[in-house]
């Protein structure tokens, strides 16, 4: 029988339809020999629908194809399973039933931990790092604090709230003066560059915190690392096993690699998915795999990367990005994305693991960490309510509550 496999994307992000494109390469990917995939895309309304046709780039130009040929779902969890169904009138339709879901989400409200929260509701497995992992996986001073307190250097920084500008601006500037320009300034629980400037100056400072502004409450301003250029490496693990990807160099094209390096760019390259048509997502962007730095440098970012994925509570495969300075020789972790685009498959095929293995391996994970976390203690079976006593003060209330 094959494993029911639900690939969850979509939402109200953002990173919207950066999340169609990892998920339409994954459900392209998956081995129809060992799954059957069950789309379980969120519109920006967060309203669910599933179909074949979702399977295809070409549904997602035009909405009201979808709405023509797909069909509105909610879902229950049924056994153990998520069952997904459609109702028409007075008549309740099961439509599909869900062993497994790969969550292909990115961005604020959705990588967040809230999906991840909402499946450990329903009770099924689920692929990559679980609402813990995810929280501090999005939040990208939660990660440098992290890092900072395991000996993982990182770029210097502040942070602030927003209302925290608008109430003391001086003092805000006066901090990131001690940082010195140029410094990057980014909304801290946003993704894909989205939000993201460098300001050179207190007036393209004021700028780039008011662009930032936009998308989060908590912004994020860190130095500029000179002599710069980005390696990134994937992990593939859990808490008790892990193993790292060839490392890649990022050659973006803009002052810092950008929305449209990402994901715009020149989307023909070569190998980003050969059952997909369309975007190629991060497959994109100008790239050199393995990169080009030696390789004592190489096994130091791999095992960095293993520290990196351990302290953040991290699972799944994730991508972990870098930041290296060619002249001093040192490298900073920049930040840690648990849901990567792509799902970084293009990182792990010269080691000859393909895009489907990957995907098998990324199930197996999550189907251990399920069957691990059924066994631990989560209710307990006594009532501490039994024989309580405690009802004396609720009296006088019971005619207020009628």
């Amino acid at each position: 029988m094959k494993i029911r496999v639900g690939v969850l994307y979509g939402g109200k992000t953002t990173e919207h339809e950066v999340s169609i494109i990892t998920a339409v390469q994954a459900m392209g990917f998956l081995n129809p020999d060992k799954y059957e995939v069950i789309p379980m895309y969120l519109t920006k309304e967060n309203e669910m629908y599933t179909g074949a046709p979702l399977k295809e780039m070409d549904v997602y130009r035009e909405p009201d194809l979808l709405k023509r040929y797909c069909k509105k779902v909610v879902c229950y969890n049924k056994d153990g399973a998520l069952v997904l169904q459609n109702k028409k009138g007075l008549f309740k339709k099961t439509v599909a039933i869900v062993d497994i879901v790969i969550p292909a989400v990115h961005g604020y409200n959705m990588e967040d931990g809230n999906v991840q929260g909402m499946l450990e509701t329903f009770g099924v497995p689920y692929t990559g790092s679980d609402i813990y992992g995810c929280t501090v996986g999005q939040d990208k001073v939660f990660q440098k604090q992290i890092l900072e307190s395991e000996g993982i250097r990182v770029p210097k920084y502040t942070w602030f709230y927003d209302n925290e500008y608008f109430e003391d601006e001086a003092s805000i500037i006066e901090k990131v003066k001690k940082i010195g320009y140029p410094v990057i300034v980014k909304p801290a629980r946003q993704g894909s560059s989205i939000g993201i400037e460098v300001a050179k100056d207190e007036e393209s400072l004021k700028e780039a915190i008011e662009e930032a502004i936009k998308y989060d409450e908590k912004i994020l301003v860190e130095e500029v690392i000179n002599n710069m250029t980005e390696l990134n490496c994937s992990v593939l693990g859990s808490s008790s096993y892990m193993e790292t990807s060839v490392i890649e160099q990022v050659m973006g094209k803009d002052e810092i690699l950008s929305f449209n390096d990402k994901y715009i760019g020149n989307g023909a390259k070569k190998g980003a998915g050969k059952k997909v048509s369309g975007s190629k997502g991060m497959v994109s962007a100008d790239r050199i795999i393995p990169a080009d730095i030696p390789e004592k440098l190489a096994k130091e970012i791999a095992e960095t990367s293993k520290k990196a994925f351990r302290s953040l509570g991290a699972s799944g495969v994730v991508r972990i990005d870098y930041l290296y300075d060619k002249k001093s020789k040192k490298y900073y972790v920049n930040e840690l994305n648990t849901i990567p685009g792509s799902l970084s498959f293009y990182l792990w095929t010269p080691l000859n693991k393909e895009y489907d293995e990957l995907l098998d391996d990324m199930i197996n994970i999550a189907v251990k960490r399920y069957k691990k976390k059924l066994k631990k203690t989560t209710i307990f079976e006594s009532n501490i309510l039994e024989g309580f006593n405690g009802t004396k003060g609720v009296k006088g209330l019971k005619g207020k509550l009628r």
